[in-house]
Protein backbone atom coordinates (compact mmCIF):
# COMPACT_ATOMS: atom_id res chain seq x y z
CA UNK A 1 0.00 0.00 0.00
CA UNK A 2 2.55 2.35 1.16
CA UNK A 3 4.67 1.58 -2.24
CA UNK A 4 1.77 2.38 -4.29
CA UNK A 5 1.15 5.93 -2.81
CA UNK A 6 5.01 6.01 -3.47
CA UNK A 7 5.14 5.32 -6.96
CA UNK A 8 1.72 7.78 -7.68
CA UNK A 9 3.49 10.68 -5.45
CA UNK A 10 6.55 9.62 -7.38
CA UNK A 11 4.73 9.85 -10.66
CA UNK A 12 2.97 13.17 -9.86
CA UNK A 13 6.19 14.66 -8.41
CA UNK A 14 8.10 13.76 -12.03
CA UNK A 15 4.84 15.35 -14.18
CA UNK A 16 5.27 18.48 -12.47
CA UNK A 17 8.81 18.47 -12.99
CA UNK A 18 8.58 18.19 -16.66
CA UNK A 19 7.49 21.83 -17.91
CA UNK A 20 6.43 20.35 -21.90
CA UNK A 21 3.68 18.36 -20.01
CA UNK A 22 1.96 21.48 -18.67
CA UNK A 23 -0.34 21.91 -21.35
CA UNK A 24 -4.25 23.94 -21.46
CA UNK A 25 -5.15 21.45 -18.32
CA UNK A 26 -1.93 19.60 -18.08
CA UNK A 27 -1.55 16.26 -16.95
CA UNK A 28 -0.58 16.49 -13.70
CA UNK A 29 -3.18 18.43 -12.53
CA UNK A 30 -5.74 15.94 -14.05
CA UNK A 31 -2.89 13.14 -11.96
CA UNK A 32 -3.69 15.41 -8.80
CA UNK A 33 -7.22 15.73 -8.94
CA UNK A 34 -7.54 11.82 -9.72
CA UNK A 35 -5.46 11.23 -6.73
CA UNK A 36 -8.12 13.43 -4.69
CA UNK A 37 -10.48 11.12 -6.10
CA UNK A 38 -9.01 8.17 -4.88
CA UNK A 39 -7.95 9.44 -1.75
CA UNK A 40 -11.86 10.67 -0.72
CA UNK A 41 -13.03 7.29 -1.35
CA UNK A 42 -10.23 5.23 -0.10
CA UNK A 43 -11.08 7.95 3.42
CA UNK A 44 -14.45 6.90 3.21
CA UNK A 45 -14.65 11.10 3.44
CA UNK A 46 -18.68 12.30 2.55
CA UNK A 47 -19.68 11.99 -0.94
CA UNK A 48 -20.14 15.80 -1.06
CA UNK A 49 -16.54 15.93 -0.79
CA UNK A 50 -16.02 13.03 -3.29
CA UNK A 51 -18.20 14.44 -5.42
CA UNK A 52 -16.16 17.54 -5.42
CA UNK A 53 -12.83 16.19 -6.53
CA UNK A 54 -15.08 13.97 -8.85
CA UNK A 55 -16.37 16.85 -10.75
CA UNK A 56 -13.19 18.67 -11.00
CA UNK A 57 -11.38 15.48 -12.79
CA UNK A 58 -14.23 15.25 -15.32
CA UNK A 59 -14.14 18.58 -15.90
CA UNK A 60 -10.31 18.50 -16.52
CA UNK A 61 -11.00 15.90 -18.76
CA UNK A 62 -13.13 17.79 -20.50
CA UNK A 63 -11.04 20.91 -21.38
CA UNK A 64 -7.78 18.16 -22.09
CA UNK A 65 -9.76 16.54 -24.92
CA UNK A 66 -11.13 19.46 -26.30
CA UNK A 67 -7.63 21.07 -26.69
CA UNK A 68 -6.24 17.90 -27.41
CA UNK A 69 -8.70 17.65 -30.38
CA UNK A 70 -8.10 21.55 -31.39
CA UNK A 71 -4.23 20.76 -31.78
CA UNK A 72 -5.53 17.81 -34.16
CA UNK A 73 -7.65 19.81 -35.91
CA UNK A 74 -10.72 17.77 -34.98
CA UNK A 75 -14.00 19.66 -35.40
CA UNK A 76 -17.34 18.14 -35.37
CA UNK A 77 -20.77 19.98 -34.72
CA UNK A 78 -21.39 20.16 -30.49
CA UNK A 79 -17.94 18.83 -29.85
CA UNK A 80 -18.14 20.58 -26.43
CA UNK A 81 -21.69 19.02 -25.76
CA UNK A 82 -20.95 16.13 -27.09
CA UNK A 83 -17.66 15.31 -25.46
CA UNK A 84 -19.14 17.00 -21.80
CA UNK A 85 -22.14 14.91 -22.26
CA UNK A 86 -20.00 11.59 -22.53
CA UNK A 87 -17.61 12.41 -19.78
CA UNK A 88 -20.53 12.78 -17.09
CA UNK A 89 -22.25 9.71 -18.74
CA UNK A 90 -19.67 7.44 -18.40
CA UNK A 91 -19.22 8.56 -14.54
CA UNK A 92 -22.60 8.98 -13.23
CA UNK A 93 -24.96 6.21 -15.20
CA UNK A 94 -22.30 3.48 -13.42
CA UNK A 95 -22.48 5.53 -9.95
CA UNK A 96 -25.77 5.16 -10.07
CA UNK A 97 -26.36 1.80 -11.09
CA UNK A 98 -23.65 0.60 -8.37
CA UNK A 99 -26.10 2.53 -6.40
CA UNK A 100 -23.48 4.11 -5.19
CA UNK A 101 -25.06 7.60 -6.10
CA UNK A 102 -29.59 7.57 -5.58
CA UNK A 103 -30.00 6.98 -2.24
CA UNK A 104 -32.87 8.94 -0.47
CA UNK A 105 -30.91 9.52 3.05
CA UNK A 106 -28.02 11.46 1.21
CA UNK A 107 -29.35 14.23 -0.23
CA UNK A 108 -27.94 18.21 0.08
CA UNK A 109 -30.29 20.87 -1.02
CA UNK A 110 -32.79 18.13 -2.55
CA UNK A 111 -30.09 16.37 -4.87
CA UNK A 112 -28.02 13.55 -4.25
CA UNK A 113 -24.50 14.38 -2.18
CA UNK A 114 -22.80 13.28 -4.87
CA UNK A 115 -24.52 14.65 -7.82
CA UNK A 116 -25.07 18.02 -6.29
CA UNK A 117 -20.65 17.85 -6.08
CA UNK A 118 -20.22 17.23 -9.08
CA UNK A 119 -21.71 19.93 -10.03
CA UNK A 120 -20.27 22.25 -7.68
CA UNK A 121 -16.80 20.71 -8.23
CA UNK A 122 -16.92 21.20 -11.74
CA UNK A 123 -17.64 24.75 -11.59
CA UNK A 124 -15.41 25.64 -9.67
CA UNK A 125 -12.77 23.51 -11.44
CA UNK A 126 -13.80 25.92 -14.39
CA UNK A 127 -13.61 29.06 -12.62
CA UNK A 128 -10.23 28.23 -11.58
CA UNK A 129 -9.63 27.49 -15.17
CA UNK A 130 -10.58 30.91 -15.92
CA UNK A 131 -9.28 32.41 -13.09
CA UNK A 132 -5.58 31.39 -14.36
CA UNK A 133 -6.24 32.44 -17.49
CA UNK A 134 -7.21 35.91 -16.69
CA UNK A 135 -3.85 36.04 -13.96
CA UNK A 136 -1.71 34.76 -17.58
CA UNK A 137 -3.17 37.57 -19.99
CA UNK A 138 -2.77 39.93 -17.16
CA UNK A 139 0.28 39.17 -16.30
CA UNK A 140 1.47 39.37 -20.17
CA UNK A 141 1.07 36.13 -21.16
CA UNK A 142 3.24 34.05 -17.92
CA UNK A 143 2.25 32.73 -15.07
CA UNK A 144 2.96 34.86 -11.57
CA UNK A 145 4.48 31.63 -10.30
CA UNK A 146 5.35 28.20 -10.58
CA UNK A 147 3.41 25.55 -11.25
CA UNK A 148 0.66 28.33 -11.04
CA UNK A 149 -1.53 26.20 -13.66
CA UNK A 150 -1.63 23.57 -11.30
CA UNK A 151 -1.96 24.77 -7.92
CA UNK A 152 -4.66 27.45 -8.98
CA UNK A 153 -7.28 24.91 -9.61
CA UNK A 154 -5.80 22.37 -6.70
CA UNK A 155 -6.56 25.16 -4.52
CA UNK A 156 -9.97 26.09 -5.35
CA UNK A 157 -11.21 22.89 -5.11
CA UNK A 158 -9.44 22.05 -1.66
CA UNK A 159 -11.65 25.01 -0.35
CA UNK A 160 -14.42 24.01 -1.83
CA UNK A 161 -13.84 20.31 -0.21
CA UNK A 162 -12.49 22.64 3.34
CA UNK A 163 -16.63 24.60 2.82
CA UNK A 164 -18.40 21.52 2.40
CA UNK A 165 -16.49 19.50 5.20
CA UNK A 166 -17.79 22.76 8.08
CA UNK A 167 -21.36 21.88 6.40
CA UNK A 168 -21.51 18.30 6.75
Amino acid sequence: MFKKFLLRFGSLVFLLLIPKLTQAVCPACTVAVGAGVGLCRYLTIDDLISGTWIGGLITSLIIWTINWLDKKKIRFLFRKIIISSLFYSIVIIPLYWLGIMGHPENKFFGLDKLLFGIITGSIVFLVSFFFHNFLVKKNQGKSFFPFQKVLIPILFLVILSLIFSKIC
